[in-house]
């Protein structure tokens, strides 16, 4: 039989760290509108396997109540919990996390594999914290993932977790398991370089396996089919962008064409008008001229 996978979520420390690294991957000013995929991050955590439990934790402002109904959308089971008035500070969500760990491996009688989405591995030298807690599970033969972001996961936690077991670091799948609001969509994600923990003491059943290698193969088909869509949409719009401008090439072409005509048209015009009153100015002088004469020969007289 194949090990259950028990998920455990701070939510709180997994969206801050993205926060911290956006503006770096998506630009100045994402840092605001960076936004935590819960489906991709869970298909993540969950890796191709049957999730026997899954609690996700975080604090309750009227604002998040949208983001929360999101998360449960997954199948996590959410707990939420108020922030201190004094500190602002989220309360309890670390010990509601560690109480749902120790009971796992307290009710559980075979290891059982347990997945932690956090950064947070502050305590263990006091035999407290996720870092203690993941330990007591390993003793106990669980297989360890630690599913966080390297910038800021704590150094003794990141380096404990690749030696018992697996550390998942988010910037590898960055793109996919975030998204900025109103631009960038989350990618699909892709678990072909997923690692997996093994119980000790237990295999991965041959079933199991290959249920995780054709979802795998189904995941890879997906992405690629989904390359070539992107691909040829990209060279439609390319196409149809470079028969915009060449439209817009033979409209200004003609335009210019037809002012140059007009151009042309007035200063012919411009020339008639001309020659027309230096024709009238030239009568007029030659009747005046005239006129002259026939005074002139008047008083001759």
């Amino acid at each position: 039989m194949s090990p259950k996978v028990f998920i455990f979520w701070d939510n709180s420390n997994i969206f801050i760290s993205a926060k911290n690294l956006a503006d770096d991957r998506d630009g100045w000013g994402s840092r605001e509108l960076v936004r935590v995929d819960f489906q991709n991050m869970f298909n993540l955590a969950r890796g191709g396997r049957e999730v026997a439990s899954g609690i996700a934790v975080g604090s309750i402002p009227p604002e998040l109540k949208t983001v929360w109904e999101n998360l449960q959308l997954t199948g996590m089971r959410l707990e939420l919990y108020e922030r201190g008035q004094a500190s602002g500070k989220e309360q309890g969500q670390d010990a509601c996390l560690q109480v749902h760990m120790l009971r796992a491996l307290a009710d559980e009688k075979e290891p059982q594999v347990t997945v932690l989405l956090t950064g947070d591995g502050k305590g263990y030298d006091d035999g407290v914290g996720f870092h203690a807690d993941l330990k007591r599970m390993a003793d106990r033969g669980w297989g360890i993932e630690v599913v966080a972001w390297d910038l800021s996961c704590k150094g003794a936690l990141k380096e404990w977790a690749k030696s018992a077991g697996v550390f998942i670091p988010l910037e590898s799948y960055y793109e996919s398991v975030t998204f900025i609001q109103g631009g960038r969509q989350a990618r699909p994600l892709n678990l072909t370089h997923r690692s997996r923990a093994s119980v000790k003491g237990a295999a991965m059943s041959p079933e199991a396996e290959q249920l995780i290698s054709e979802a795998e193969k189904r995941a890879e088909k997906a992405e690629a089919r989904l390359r070539e869509i992107v691909e040829q949409r990209t060279k439609e719009n390319e196409q149809l962008r470079q028969e915009a401008e060449k439209r817009a090439e033979k409209a200004e072409a003609r335009m210019r064409t037809i002012e140059d005509q007009k151009a042309k048209e007035d200063e012919r015009l411009r020339q008639m008008v001309a020659s027309q009153r230096n024709l009238q100015d030239s009568s007029f002088v030659r009747k005046r001229l005239k006129q002259a004469r026939r005074r002139a020969r008047g008083k001759g007289r």
